[in-house]
This record gives C-alpha cells, sequence and structure tokens, in this order.
C-alpha cells in the first residue's frame, strides 16, 4: 500500500502530457499529390461551403497518425507497479485513446444521424464502435469484449443548441470568433482519396503559440471535409495528420450496422443499460462515493484536496492562452522515484528558471505545462518561453 501511494505522487508530473490528447480534433484528413484546378473562392465562401453540407451517407478508410513528441513510454508501466492492471476493455473511452499515439487504419460508414460505425484495425483484431438507433455497441475481437450503451432510449434529455440560421451566418460567426489573433485563408487546392478539394489554413497571428498552422481540405463537390493537418511551430511530423485514402457517398448497406455479440463474448453494460435495470448509477456530475471532500491521491501530491476550490485562473486569450493552476503546495520531489518514472519525467522535462523562481517545464509537440518548484502550474499550447514569461510576471 505504501509502495502504491508513493508511486501516485509521481502520476501529476507524467499526467501532464495527456493534456495534449484532449486538445486533438481527430477530423478525416490526408492529402494525395496531383493539385486540381479549381475556381478560385474566399475563406468566408469556403466556410459557408462547409456550413451548407448536407452530407449524410458515406463509407470509406482513412489513416490517422499523430506524433506529440513523447518519449517512449517504455518500461514506465513496470515502474508505477502496473497500476493498470493490463485489464482489456471494449469500453469506447478507453479503447479509442490508442488513436492520440502512433499511426491507424481505420473503416468508417455513416447513415444519417441514427446509424455509423468505426473499425480500427490492428493487424488481423479489429475494434469495431456501432450506433444504430438506439444502441452503442463496443467489440473487441482480441479479447472477445463487447460494451453496450443505450443511447435515446435512455431518456437523457438533450441540451438546445442555438447555431445561426443560415451557411453565411455561421461563416459570419466563425469570421469573428476568429477576431484578431487567427489568419483563415485559402491556400491552393489539393487532391484527398480521389477527390478535388479546397485547402482552408487557419494561422495564430499572435506569436508564443505552439500552433504552426492547421489544414483543413474541403471536398469542392459537397462541403465535406477530407482532410486535417495539425502542425507544430517545432516542425518535423504534424502533431495530427489523419485523411481518408478511400470514400463513397452513396448509401453503405444496412448490415454495416447491424451487431450481435458473438458466443462467449463478455458483455459490459454502459451506465443507461443499467439505470434501465433499476441498478444504482451515478448522477451526471456526481464524485464517486468517498469523493464528496476532495479527491484522495491529489491532496497527497500537492498537499490539499483538489476537489474543493474553483477552477484555475486565465491568463491571455486566443492561441496563447494559460491556464494557471496555484496548487498550494511544494512540488513533488522527484529524485525517490522509480528509475523508469524518473527517467520518463527527465526525458521530456526541462528545467528552467527566472523571477518567479525555478521549476520544470514538460512538453509536447502541441501543449506545455510549468510545473514550479513552488506549486503553481501553468499549462497551455504555447510554447517554453511563453510559459516562463507568464510566470515572470507573478500573474
Amino acid at each position: 500500500m505504501a509502495e502504491t501511494r508513493k508511486a501516485s505522487r509521481f502520476i501529476v508530473p507524467v499526467a501532464v502530457a495527456g493534456v495534449a490528447a484532449a486538445t486533438i480534433g481527430l477530423v478525416p484528413a490526408l492529402a494525395a499529390s496531383g493539385d486540381p484546378d479549381l475556381p478560385e473562392i474566399t475563406a468566408q465562401q469556403l466556410i459557408e461551403k462547409i456550413a451548407a453540407s448536407d452530407t449524410q451517407t458515406l463509407s470509406g478508410t482513412f489513416k490517422i497518425s499523430t506524433d506529440l513528441g513523447l518519449p517512449a513510454l517504455g518500461g514506465l508501466a513496470s515502474g508505477l507497479g502496473g497500476m493498470d492492471g493490463g485489464s482489456a476493455s471494449a469500453d469506447p473511452s478507453e479503447k479509442l485513446t490508442e488513436l492520440v499515439s502512433g499511426s491507424h487504419t481505420l473503416r468508417v460508414a455513416a447513415d444519417g444521424p441514427e446509424r455509423q460505425r468505426l473499425t480500427l484495425l490492428d493487424g488481423s483484431d479489429e475494434y469495431s464502435l456501432i450506433h444504430n438507433g438506439d444502441d452503442v455497441w463496443g467489440y473487441d475481437s482480441k479479447s472477445n469484449q463487447a460494451f453496450h450503451e443505450k443511447g435515446a432510449s435512455s431518456g437523457a434529455p438533450e441540451k438546445e443548441q442555438k447555431l445561426p440560421g443560415t451557411p453565411k451566418q455561421l461563416a459570419d460567426e466563425v469570421l469573428k470568433a476568429a477576431g484578431d489573433t487567427t489568419s483563415i485563408t485559402v491556400d491552393g487546392t489539393a487532391k484527398v482519396a480521389g477527390r478535388d478539394a479546397y485547402q482552408l489554413v487557419i494561422k495564430p497571428k499572435q506569436s508564443g503559440s505552439t500552433v504552426e498552422s492547421v489544414k483543413i481540405a474541403v471536398d469542392a463537390a459537397n462541403g465535406t471535409p477530407l482532410k486535417f493537418t495539425l502542425s507544430s511551430v517545432e516542425g518535423g511530423k504534424p502533431v495530427v495528420d489523419a485523411g481518408f485514402t478511400k470514400v463513397d457517398f452513396g448509401k453503405p448497406a444496412a448490415s454495416e450496422f447491424a451487431f450481435t455479440a458473438p458466443k462467449g463474448a463478455k458483455v459490459t453494460e454502459g451506465a443507461a443499460e443499467k439505470f434501465e435495470k433499476g441498478e444504482e448509477v451515478p448522477a451526471p456530475g456526481d464524485l464517486p462515493k468517498g469523493f464528496e471532500e476532495g479527491i484522495p491521491g491529489l491532496g497527497d501530491v500537492f498537499g490539499k484536496d483538489l476537489g474543493k476550490g474553483g477552477g484555475p485562473e486565465v491568463i491571455g486569450e486566443g492561441w496563447t492562452t494559460i491556464a494557471k493552476l496555484d496548487t498550494g503546495a511544494p512540488a513533488p520531489k522527484t529524485d525517490d522515484a522509480p528509475k523508469e518514472v524518473q527517467g520518463f519525467l527527465d526525458s521530456f522535462g526541462d528545467k528552467v528558471s527566472g523571477k518567479f523562481g525555478s521549476g520544470t517545464v514538460f512538453k509536447t509537440k502541441l501543449v506545455n505545462a510549468l510545473l514550479t518548484d513552488d506549486g503553481k502550474v501553468y499549462v497551455g499550447a504555447v510554447t517554453k518561453d511563453a510559459l516562463v514569461q507568464a510566470a515572470n510576471s507573478g500573474k
């Protein structure tokens, strides 16, 4: 027990890297060679075209590669004592996290808002996520495990969302939201999965952001986004490069969305299914039992329970926004950490100092975080220098 609590002190610095995963939108993309000759179009017209797109059906294959610039995990898991237990799961919230690193091939199919299927290919093994009406299924062929969740029939109220009424209004809103901090242009054309596309390019005007550009290839015929490439100012491989290699906008066969758990498969029910059977499930926003007075473990790291108190302070705006959190306690010392953990932290952490004192910047190609020795955390999609400047300013 003591060893587990000791290991938990080092989880937060390691988890800083995970912030990057939440900031990435996984939009299909990948341009092929050969730029088509298309009529000129403005950025606003192209945004209007995307907004007016009414693509209801498609099927195809796309590849996605992500490179956050993180070191290999190596023996980290064993250094933490195998805390994940090594258990397999068909839960989509766990399985699809694989997409935040490495390269993957997926098959996709959609038939309106009620039927979609995504299959993650891994050699001869497959993981499928199927939405068909009220049912959502996840199935992992390798472990023969299935996850089942009820959708519309769960009785959960849908949130109303007020959207602009026309494509032009939506385009105006997008351009307005970009404001003075963002440049939006059309930069040529591309061929994506054999289709003609325009390239929409979004760039920060501010210095200090880790984002060099976001490029979206838009189908010239129907306005469907086909390409998404997120590049870092560090250069090298894109942070995200995902793209259709084959796409068909015809209606997929109904059999694509039919699923029955194979014989012998272990089926795990989601919260909505348990609710319908009268089993106790946490209400949305509820903390697990025993957590009402704060979050154990994090208190061990930061010297107080983070289940209490408000959220982080926001510094700056636009692409250089930084979130600041004062933990109220000195940063944990890693000198006595397991050697695997120490090696991992050293490989993506830089020691820094300034008027604020000293600390460590945990870095990825997209999100960086400064953890000061006196327990303050500065995090954002900004450069190491921007984090140090924010800490030096005493904000």
